[in-house]
């Protein structure tokens, strides 16, 4: 099966599309953060939070397109002076992460602002096999808005 991976922005979902991802019980149990119920008001202030990295770093989060619908969001927003990289996926697209990875990583190498990634794993992801076929270094645990976090760190040059 041809899997088209478009990246667009945020702007281009739709708030309903949004809402039913991030209330799929499936995609809550790995974000230990998500300690609130999405309706219209968390989707438009969500995409606010996200198009201001736009404004203020030209790069951001994408909305994820395969064969055009919608399979989730990610992409890359400065956390400190480092560029740290999320995704988030559907259920039915949780498959799709190490393609739409390589594709996300391919912009990072080609902008000399990013000689590497950071990431943040909960501790509920045990199959990180993709992650070390990348790359992929063990940074350490971390803490982050009262949750604890794998990070780790991926070099794009």
């Amino acid at each position: 099966m041809t899997h088209d991976i478009e990246f667009t922005r945020l702007t281009e979902v739709t708030p309903d599309e949004i809402i039913a991802h991030m209330s799929d019980p499936r995609v809550a149990r790995h974000m230990p953060l998500l300690t609130f119920s999405w309706d219209r008001a968390a989707v438009a202030a969500f995409v606010t939070r996200k198009e201001a990295c736009w404004r203020r770093d030209g790069l951001g989060h994408w909305a994820i397109i395969c064969n055009g619908s919608y399979v989730g969001w990610g992409g890359f927003q400065k956390e400190g002076s480092e560029w740290d990289y999320g995704l988030v996926l559907t259920a039915g697209a949780f498959g799709l992460g190490a393609r739409i990875t390589r594709k996300a990583f391919d912009v990072a190498r080609a902008d000399a602002r990013i000689p590497f990634v950071t990431f943040l794993l909960p501790p509920s992801r045990k199959n990180l096999g993709a992650l070390q076929r990348m790359g992929a270094r063990f940074i350490g645990e971390v803490d982050y808005d009262g949750a604890r976090f794998l990070k780790y760190r991926i070099e794009t040059a």
